[in-house]
Order: structure tokens, then C-alpha cells, then sequence
């Protein structure tokens, strides 16, 4: 029965390829086959042009690792169909939402990332659905055939002997806790911006056109360009007041003046179509003032006293007064931003943002530093405490030092051995067949072994 499916399997997808070829203008074909699934060309050269988009060289080589990635995505998916493991449709909308964001950022805009497009930006998102969820459900599929792996002390041991000469070197490692500390602007500091931005609402009341002001006023970097024109959102795409204002709206009418972790806003809806608003905005960002500066060194000067005196512990004052939402409920520790999965608090110095390595670099093991002005990622002016909790020199890996380390890697190497073996196994029991055009595709020859051999 298996061959006769794998027959049937194989004749439909020769008569798909064959129809594909004679398409007017041969526009599309059938790049390959796995099981019951078809992969298009058109598919591929898709996800190369978001390659080139992201400002990768052009490389046609690429469309080899495209494919097989592809390949694997399908196995995947596959076997998910048996299994039953499936991703919600919401999942699905965050993820191609994200990346339609991102992609926009990128562009300068929705109007220019249309022009490279070619087309819509909702026309790509219906395009890219499919893809990204089969991308999930691959994702969903590789967990759970990973979940329940596990390495013992006795196999952490035994890795690390089968390295041999290969035993990595690790650098300087500092675990480091942080207190950050933001200015916080009073009522009458805040009005000057809410009286900023009113004044343009009205100007947009009184007949001016919006899209001319946002270019001149508004402060978001992602839309003032376009006249401050998000193209059409959803109802996760923006943050919670935003999003409460622009589908309370009908098509033309303007929101109040609203405040959100950005700063003051006002927006214009254009259209409306289903469960999405086509959107416009101007955005004004409060921005620090000496006195409110002048407030925040008090306050942080109050605080490292008080953990100098040992009032209080470091971490109670992270907990307390700390701004940062992802160290103050963690003692304040900053986690090492390359080692996110295992949430060490091990950070090389190498890797320390160079304003924090300066301030550490002559503190002593258990030393708090004085609050020091600096300059956050967002471009806000704030003041930081620091504390050094403990400095491991360089050394060659051992496991008695490095242990979690160590058995992070075993773990890793394990989960990749574990899913070698299960494509292994799926790909000989799997029909798959790969168009000529990719004979060249040195990493495809494994996809195709089994077949040839026999």
C-alpha cells in the first residue's frame, strides 16, 4: 500500500511539474517534492528576495540553502499533520506582522517597501502567510521532538572528554548588577510637549494637510518620512492605546491628543477595512530636562548611600527603584545577551557594552559604583548604579568552573545528534524529489542518497 501511495504520490507531482512548465511565460514550476508536498519556485524566490531585502549581496548559491531549508521545514510539517501539532492563526498574524514591521523600518517606510515590492504590503502578507506558518508549525514539530531531551552528569563528563585538544578558552567573565535609573517628568514639564502636539492637532483641524506636518514635526523615525503613514495595522500591531483609538475611529475622523510609553500622539484614520485600519500619526517624545535630571541625581544618590550603609541589599534596591523591567526583578543582574537560553549572568568583558567595562574595569569583587550619567539605548539620558558581584579570569574550560557551560553544550550537541538521526530516518522513508535545476546544490545530495542508491 506505502508504494502505491508513493507511486501515486510521485505521478501526481510530475503531472504538477509538468503543467507548471508549460504555464504562459514559464512562470512557476515545481522546485521539489516531499511526501505530499509541493514546493514552487515561486516560493523560493520569494523568500531570496526577503534575503536581498535585508541587504544580503546577491548570491544565487542561496536559493540552494533556501531550498533546503525548505526541505526540512516540510519534513517537519509532515510529520506535524500526524502528530497533530498545530500553531493558532493569532500566532501566525504576530509573526507576519512583526516581520512586515521590521521589513518597513528597514525600507524607510510602507511607500518604499512597496516599491521594491511591487506590490501591496497587504498583497505580500496574504503571499508570505503561508510560508511563516509552516514555519511555525516546523518550529512547534523540532521542540517537541526535542523537549524531553536531557544530558546526566555522566554524559556532560564524557562530551567533555571527546573534545580532547579541542577545549575552548574562555575570556574574563564578570557577572554585573545593575540599578537604572530614568528621569521622571513632572506635570508642568509634560504640558509643554501635550501643548506641542495639541497645537498641531489643531492646525490638522483647521484644514492643513497632516501628512505635510508629520514630515516637518513628528519624532518616529518608522513613519515621519512617510508623512506619518503606518500603512494598515491590526489590533496587535501597535501598543494597547494606540490601538484603542484607531479602531474606535471611523475613516476620516482624528483622535484626541493620547499619551503612550512613546510619548504624546494623535492619529487619523483613512480607511477602514474589516479587522484592519489604515492609519496616520504625529508623535511628539518629551525629552529630559535639567531639572528633572537634577531631581533623578538626588534620588540616586539617596539609594547608593543607603546600600553603601546596607539598608538594604543591591538586589532589594534593583527590585525597588530600577527601571530596567528585564534585571530589576532578577537582583538587578544583567544577563549575558548571547547566552539568552540558559539566562547566564556570566558576561564576557569583551561583550560589555564599553560606557559599563570602563566604570567595572577598577572596581574590586563586591563594589558598588557611584550613580553615573549615561546615555540608553533609546537615546534618554538617565543614571545608573553598578555593582561587580564576582571576576573570573581567562582560563581553558574545566568542568568544576564551568559546568553549566559545559553541559549546555552537551545538551546542544545531543538535541543536534537526536535530530540528525530523525531526518536521517525520514528522508529514507520519505519520497522526495528534487527538480534538475538544483543538481548543482552540494548540500541537497543528501536529500536524494537513499533514492539514488537504490
Amino acid at each position: 500500500m506505502k508504494k502505491v501511495f508513493l507511486v501515486a504520490t510521485a505521478l501526481i507531482c510530475l503531472f504538477l511539474s509538468s503543467y507548471a512548465q508549460t504555464k504562459k511565460h514559464n512562470i512557476d514550476k515545481v522546485a521539489a517534492v516531499v511526501g505530499n508536498n509541493i514546493i514552487l519556485l515561486s516560493d523560493l524566490n520569494q523568500q531570496y528576495t526577503q534575503y536581498l531585502y535585508q541587504g544580503n549581496p546577491a548570491n544565487e548559491e542561496i536559493k540552494c540553502k533556501i531550498l533546503q531549508n525548505t526541505l526540512t521545514q516540510k519534513l517537519l510539517k509532515q510529520q506535524a499533520e500526524i502528530d497533530s501539532v498545530m500553531v493558532e492563526d493569532n500566532q501566525v498574524d504576530d509573526e507576519v506582522n512583526k516581520r512586515m514591521r521590521y521589513s518597513m523600518q528597514r525600507a524607510g517606510g510602507q511607500e518604499r517597501l512597496e516599491q521594491f515590492l511591487n506590490k501591496s504590503v497587504l498583497q505580500y502578507k496574504d503571499e508570505i502567510r503561508p510560508s511563516v506558518k509552516d514555519e511555525l508549525i516546523a518550529q512547534k514539530m523540532q521542540q517537541k521532538i526535542t523537549e524531553n531531551i536531557n544530558v546526566t552528569p555522566m554524559e556532560v563528563e564524557k562530551y567533555f572528554k571527546s573534545l580532547g585538544d579541542s577545549i575552548p578558552e574562555f575570556n574574563t567573565e564578570v557577572e554585573i548588577g545593575e540599578v537604572i535609573l530614568k528621569p521622571q517628568l513632572s506635570r508642568e514639564e509634560k504640558q509643554r510637549f501635550r501643548d506641542k502636539i495639541e497645537a498641531l492637532r489643531l492646525r490638522v483641524k483647521s484644514g492643513e494637510d497632516m501628512g505635510v506636518l508629520a514630515k516637518t514635526y513628528s519624532e518616529d523615525p518608522g513613519s515621519a518620512a512617510d508623512g506619518g503613514d503606518y500603512g494598515f495595522i491590526d489590533r496587535n500591531t501597535m501598543v494597547k492605546e494606540f490601538t484603542a483609538w484607531a479602531f474606535k475611529l471611523k475613516a476620516g475622523e482624528i483622535s484626541p491628543v493620547f499619551e503612550t510609553e512613546y510619548g504624546f500622539h494623535f492619529l487619523q484614520v483613512l480607511e477602514r477595512r474589516g479587522e484592519q485600519v489604515h492609519v496616520r500619526h504625529i508623535l511628539i517624545m518629551p525629552k529630559t530636562t535639567p531639572e528633572s535630571l537634577t531631581r533623578l541625581q538626588k534620588h540616586a544618590d539617596s539609594i547608593y548611600n543607603n546600600i553603601v550603609a546596607r539598608k538594604y541589599s543591591f538586589a532589594a534596591a534593583a527590585n525597588l527603584f530600577s527601571d530596567n523591567k528585564e534585571t530589576k526583578y532578577n537582583g538587578g543582574m544583567m544577563l549575558n545577551a548571547e547566552d539568552v537560553q540558559s539566562r547566564s549572568t556570566f558576561i564576557p568583558v569583551d561583550k560589555l557594552d564599553p560606557s559599563v567595562f570602563l566604570v567595572i574595569d577598577t572596581m574590586k569583587i563586591g563594589g558598588i559604583s557611584k550613580p553615573n550619567l549615561y546615555t540608553g539605548a533609546d537615546g534618554k539620558e538617565g543614571y545608573r548604579i553598578l555593582y561587580l558581584k564576582s571576576k573570573i579570569p581567562p582560563h581553558k574550560a574545566n568542568l568544576a568552573q564551568d559546568f553549566p557551560k559545559i553541559r549546555d553544550a552537551a545538551q546542544q550537541d545531543k538535541i543536534s545528534r537526536t535530530l540528525s538521526e530523525w531526518f536521517e530516518k525520514r528522508r529514507e522513508s520519505t519520497y522526495i524529489k528534487i527538480d534538475d535545476e538544483f543538481d548543482t546544490c552540494n548540500e541537497l545530495k543528501i536529500w536524494t542518497k537513499h533514492k539514488e542508491a537504490k
